[in-house]
């Protein structure tokens, strides 16, 4: 059997949420929309090397990045141009940093928010409790910025991680020093505020805009290098990706949990029951969908699965088979992919778009 040529594994049809899913191969070529079968829909080509993240905007309009030249050191989930690309692949607006790195999103107001990365002053750096000593990139650490911007591309609000304490926030053990937090999600809330997450601190936060700085944290190791924090029930609940690459003997595990968005107490989780058949050491996405089932994006073994609520079984299951991701210093190609989300056929992003299965 051709494992590279699997696709879909499993469709409950009675459990699963009927829907098209979007993803695309972590420096890949192209993103590609699937329907409940597994059968490709669409695609959009990328310009360039595919950043990772994409998602759809209102009128099937894409939004996403490539990767672009860049003299900041750091490889993992980087773009560095933001394109808005219309269902016949025109580009509708763009934008460049090439310093921008894994989550960018379009806000209500028609204003886009990403992650940037840039080299952070060494006195401030020497400041930063732990990781692993003579990890930093080229003898270098760099900060994560975030920062909104007009459709003009015009700088609106910033803030950025060394305006944090340091010794209030040291690096997980085991870790490189090379960035400090490593942020991966920026997601809206309805209030203005973001839902952020960072890696190397093991750790979830609310950052307000308005107050400029962080109103609420929790930290965990356990979680081991958390991703994709989202809010579900209303805003009750936090979401998540707990990658699990903790620094203890294996196995390790992921698992998806759910927090009370304002205790913290971990009120939801899931794991695979034998713990190898579902890990991701780095990446990973989910997303609560309309039926309260969860699709769960396992990174780094190209693998996206519908998880059901309330029996905890796997309704749907499907393998990225496009094996175009190098990634440096691995000898051969993965098919990683970084996030996936699902869609309705009527949902605002894709009502009246061609939804026919290519043949």
């Amino acid at each position: 059997m051709d494992f590279q040529k699997i696709e879909l594994l499993k469709h409950d049809a009675d459990r699963s949420f009927d829907g098209f899913t979007l993803f695309g191969t972590l420096r890949g070529k192209t993103v590609q929309l699937i329907d409940i079968e597994g059968r490709e829909v669409h695609r959009w080509n990328m310009p360039e090397l595919f950043g990772g993240h994409a998602y759809l905007l209102p009128g099937g309009r894409l939004l996403c990045s490539v990767q672009v030249p860049t003299d900041i050191p750091l490889n993992v989930a980087r773009g560095g141009r933001i394109l808005e690309l219309s269902w016949d692949g025109d580009v509708l607006w763009e934008y460049t940093d090439d310093s921008q790195h894994h989550d960018f999103r379009r806000l209500p107001d028609g204003n886009t928010v990403y992650i940037g990365w840039r080299a952070m002053p060494d006195d401030f750096a020497a400041r930063i409790p732990g990781g692993k000593p003579g990890t930093e990139a080229n003898g270098r650490m760099y900060e994560d910025y975030f920062r909104i911007i007009s459709p003009k591309g015009e700088t609106i609000w910033e803030w950025c991680t060394t305006q944090l304490d340091p010794e209030q926030y040291p690096i997980s053990g085991g870790l490189d020093r090379a960035a400090y937090c490593h942020s991966n999600t920026m997601c809206p809330l309805p209030n203005g505020n973001f839902l952020i997450n960072f890696r190397n601190l093991d750790m979830i936060a609310v950052l307000s805009p308005e107050e400029n700085g962080l109103i609420w944290e929790r930290r965990n190791e356990s979680w081991g290098r958390p991703h994709d924090p989202q809010p579900v029930d209303d805003g009750k609940r936090i979401l998540f990706f707990a990658n699990g690459a903790c620094d203890k003997p294996a196995p390790q595990r992921s698992a998806v949990v759910e927090l009370d968005a304002i205790t913290g107490e971990e009120l939801w989780r899931w794991e695979a029951e034998i713990p190898w058949t579902f890990y991701s050491h780095v990446m990973g996405g989910v997303q609560r969908l309309p039926n309260g089932n969860t699709l769960v994006c396992e990174a780094g073994n190209g693998r996206i699965f519908e998880v059901h609520r309330e029996s905890m079984d796997i309704v749907w299951d499907y393998i990225n088979s496009d094996f175009s991701c190098w990634l440096p210093n691995v000898r051969k190609p993965s098919n990683l992919v970084f996030r996936a989300y699902r869609y309705a056929a009527d949902s605002p992003e894709l009502s009246g778009m061609n939804l026919s299965p290519k043949i």
